[in-house]
């Protein structure tokens, strides 16, 4: 019989309810316990929708629980170093949320203590499955346009204004869509090509009242490749999500991965068929030349699956498997981030350095 590995989930907002205890449950092998809610609104939806958890109004009767093996972190930002701490220290294996920390001196001390315990940390970076991601992936590796010279991946929003009460748009660290949204993109850069050799960077409130970064254009600097990694919150006419650029042709893709959508509507990954299948409409378009062979068409999208990071955790726990998604590359995305701020605050470009 398959070792059950049994989770706490510590925060029910959106990123809870929405993001990780839908996913999390499809993964057979983990098993949702118990549930830190403290809103009314929180406390009802988690015990509609997952009646066999139990409902913890502290974060303390997660860590406590000896049954618990995983432990699911997602709070604001600036809860996650001292919430996974206090995790590691009691002996759990962690998922946290994106981004990882606040800083890398946070990322590195919980990397630390992780591996002195001998404990799996990984973070929350879902977009590595998305569908469009894998499909940029395929054409990478196939060589479909011959050697990559440039990337320009965007994450837009349209909100022209400023939302109550919500800590990402107070000027606090870790807020603001660099940390929210470009942590995404960075991380898939990251996957892509390694490391930058340096980083140049655009940030900038546009928003009238605005606190907090709500539109950046990160450069990241690679001996054969340009990457451009953008985002805003006054694109209201949707721009390619990704322009890829080789010496033998184009591909650009307009559109979002469709698992978010699908979360939002209430569906998990074994409640809705095609799960992670993206409509014809919005496959992205090859134009190249392969084998000497001038093509121009659509090129269907690879199929997402966000429950596949979950069962990598849960395969890495019982030592089966290494993580895909490891705290180092969390960590140096978190990395990436600082040196995007020196940038902006210096006006130049600054060299990668892990510290």
């Amino acid at each position: 019989m398959e070792k059950i590995v049994k989770v706490g989930l510590i925060g029910f907002g959106v990123g809870g309810q929405i993001f990780h205890a839908p996913v999390l449950s499809a993964v057979k092998g983990l098993e949702l316990v118990k549930i830190r809610a403290t809103k009314p609104e929180q406390i009802n939806v988690a015990k509609i929708k997952y009646p066999k958890a139990a409902i913890a109004s502290t974060s303390e009767e997660i860590f406590d629980d000896d049954n618990i093996d995983l432990v699911v972190i997602t709070t604001p930002n600036t809860s996650h170093y001292p919430l996974t701490l206090q995790a590691l220290e009691a002996g759990k294996n962690v998922v946290v949320d994106k981004p990882f920390t606040i800083n890398t001196k946070e990322a590195d001390e919980l990397i630390a203590l992780a591996e002195s315990k001998g404990l799996v940390l990984s973070v929350y970076h879902d977009r590595r499955f998305d569908s469009d991601f894998h499909t940029l992936q395929k054409i990478i590796k196939n060589k479909f346009l011959g050697e990559i010279v440039e990337l320009e991946s965007r994450y837009d929003r349209f909100r022209n204004y400023l939302k109550p009460n919500a800590w990402r748009e107070e000027d606090a660290p870790g807020t603001g869509i660099l940390y929210d949204l470009g942590s995404h993109l960075i991380d898939q850069v990251q996957v892509l090509f390694g490391l930058p050799k340096a980083v140049t960077a655009d940030l900038r409130i546009q928003r009238k009242n605005g606190k907090a970064i709500d539109n950046f254009e990160v450069i990241l600097h690679y001996p054969e490749i340009k990457a451009s990694i953008k985002g805003g919150m006054l694109v209201r006419e949707p721009l390619p999500r990704f322009i890829l650029l080789g010496n033998n042709g184009s591909f650009v893709k307009y559109g979002m991965d469709v698992q978010e959508e699908a979360l939002k509507a209430g569906y998990n990954p074994l409640t809705k068929s095609n799960w992670g299948t993206e409509p014809p409409e919005i496959w992205g378009t090859l134009n190249t030349e392969i084998n000497g062979q001038h093509f121009v068409g659509k090129i269907e999208s690879e199929k997402g699956d966000y429950a596949a990071y979950y069962f990598n955790v849960y395969q890495a726990i019982l030592g089966r498997e290494d993580l895909i998604v490891s705290p180092l590359q969390a960590r140096n995305t978190i990395r990436i981030i600082e040196l995007a701020i020196q940038s902006q605050k210096e006006k130049r470009t600054i060299d990668f350095s892990f510290s």
